[in-house]
């Protein structure tokens, strides 16, 4: 199958899309090389893992639901042996769906149908995220953030965890960063939006509340059984210090 290419003079970075519409693969192709980005895309998931793995791009763009090998099985293949930052879209919208995809290493998920200009912000900001977290890899200026058993390293982009070493991603590190510096503090759920995910918050958009339920599984609960990450109804969420973990 062809691979169909847009190419902008002034390359902002290069993306993939995998998604088995043609005609929205194109459109994807002409917004996102109007704005200086270099586009590739491919209609077979397979095919798509292959180019994913095989050549240097900047995010992969992938759907859920393609007809050779669904979004997931796509994005664990990729996962395997590539950190390329990848949105998910969706046409389901549906909570297990999103998690299920963060949960597997996605960056970022966003429903369809959708704005172009929704895309093209969901984009910076993920790239953003992770040319921010390739800068400071190895930078050791930032002291470590210790609260009871989790150690979380700016520097090296580390978490321990007691003895064990957490897998994050780089939207859940930047969250439980945050999180870890105002600990014992609610952060709102606007702030937290804009902060790690890098855009304005929207009262519909839950993409940050799914985020936390993928931290939250990975971190676990404190040694003494209670939540290390607890919901504020209508406010926000808070990292429990120690010393209020059982009566937060």
């Amino acid at each position: 199958m062809p691979v169909a290419e847009y190419k902008s003079e002034s390359v902002a970075g290069r993306i993939l899309v995998v998604d088995d519409d043609a005609e929205l693969c194109k459109l994807v192709s002409r917004f996102l090389g109007a704005e200086g980005y270099s586009v590739q895309t491919v209609q077979a998931s397979g095919l798509g893992v292959e180019r994913a793995l095989s050549d240097t791009y900047d995010l992969v763009v992938l759907d859920v639901m393609l007809p050779d090998m669904d979004g997931f099985e796509a994005l664990r293949q990729i996962r395997t042996k590539s950190s390329t930052p990848v949105l998910m879209l969706t046409a389901r919208g549906d909570d297990p769906d999103r998690i299920l995809g963060l949960e597997m290493g996605a960056d970022d998920y966003l429903s369809k149908p959708f704005i172009t200009r929704e895309l093209l912000a969901r984009i910076r900001a993920i790239l953003r995220r992770t040319s921010s977290a390739k800068t400071n890899v190895g930078f050791s200026g930032a002291a470590s953030i210790q609260i009871g058993d989790m150690e979380l390293n700016p520097g090296a982009r580390t978490v321990r965890c007691g003895s064990v070493t957490l897998n994050l991603t780089t939207v859940e590190f930047d969250l439980l960063e945050r999180l870890l510096r105002s600990a014992g503090s609610v952060v709102g759920r606007e702030e937290l939006t804009k902060d790690v995910l890098g855009r304005e918050f929207s009262p519909y958009d839950r993409s940050i509340d799914t985020h936390v339920w993928s931290l939250r599984k990975k971190v676990g609960n404190a040694p003494n059984g209670t939540e290390r990450i607890k919901g504020i109804r209508g406010v926000g969420y808070l990292y429990a210090l120690p010393d209020r973990a059982g009566s937060e």
